[in-house]
């Protein structure tokens, strides 16, 4: 089915960080790093996951919605300048 693909891709790489997460921090207690050390990189990589999951769900929401709504359309872009396109103009 092709509207469950993007979902499933996402579950996908939600899966993957949540077991780095946990092998990450593994690796580095195995190779002697503190167990502080592992498990503030364990938070970090968390916290990274969740933002990125956070991401993801709220782009698949903007791209079911279809184009042209939210807040993502090219005719509101402003330039820096507001003149032309030649220098000092």
């Amino acid at each position: 089915m092709p509207g469950q693909q993007p979902q499933d891709s996402t579950t996908d790489v939600v899966r993957w960080a949540a077991f780095s997460c946990v092998l990450v921090p593994v690796v580095l207690l195995w190779y002697g790093t503190s167990l502080a050390g592992a498990a503030g990189t364990a938070l970090g990589l968390a916290a990274v996951t969740a933002v990125c999951r956070i991401l993801l769900r709220r782009s698949e929401r903007g791209a079911a919605a279809g184009p042209g709504t939210g807040s993502g359309g090219g005719s509101t872009r402003r330039g820096r300048h507001s003149g032309g396109n030649t220098p000092g103009g």
